[in-house]
């Protein structure tokens, strides 16, 4: 039985697209609680997020997700994380529930009444039966909220979580990071500062991860 508190682990991250460089040697911690990246465009929070999340290769360092790290134990590490990109139309033909069931496989757990709430919160119940490509973009955010309940990771990785949505969402989106960051790391990136304050999230900058 695991014992280490959850926690996220950057390690010498570094990343460089061509001669631009992005950001490098980023070392730094995070204990379960809430933080948002608040900082401009440009500056490399969707990279970072990323890279954390396993969809995109650093050109060095290594990510440690609940003590497993993403390079040499990326199964392991995966499954102890949820990630809701900023593009959410990854699968278009895909159902929502379609989505729920198959995070839901992946992460060897069920889809059920505590997931189904969250769904039902977001107003996702009329939508659950539709194709991605069918959905708007705040519908789609919503099932990929959605499946970040499944398998209780011990990290939330988010771009623009509150990005189309509308603000019933909103509100039960803030009261959901809140209740995850009691024992969990949630890491998000946004320009919403309303969000940022209903979550209670410490608002940091990719220069300070050192």
């Amino acid at each position: 039985m695991r014992t280490l508190p959850r926690m996220l682990r950057i390690d010498n991250l570094s990343k460089h697209y061509g001669d631009h460089r992005i950001f490098e040697g980023l070392t730094y911690t995070f204990s379960p609680g809430c933080v948002a990246l608040c900082e401009e465009d440009n500056t490399g929070k969707s990279s970072l997020l990323g890279i954390i999340a396993g969809v995109i290769a650093p050109d060095m360092g290594d990510v440690w997700i609940d003590g497993y790290s993403l390079i040499q134990t990326p199964l392991q590490a995966k499954a102890r994380m949820a990630y809701i990109p900023d593009d959410c139309l990854m699968f278009p033909m895909h159902t929502g529930r379609g989505l729920l069931e198959q995070v839901a496989s992946e992460k060897n757990t069920i889809l059920d009444d505590t997931v189904l709430d969250l769904a039902y919160r977001l107003g996702l119940e009329p939508h659950l039966d539709k194709r991605f490509e069918q959905m708007s973009t705040g519908t789609r955010r919503k099932v990929f909220l959605a499946a970040a309940a499944l398998g209780e990771p011990a990290v939330i990785i988010a771009d623009g979580p509150s990005n189309g949505l509308d603000a019933q969402a909103r509100a039960v989106l803030a009261e959901q990071f809140k209740i995850w960051s009691q024992d969990r790391v949630v890491l998000f990136a946004s320009h919403d500062p309303e969000l940022v304050r209903a979550c209670g999230a410490n608002a940091i900058n990719i220069a300070a991860l050192r």
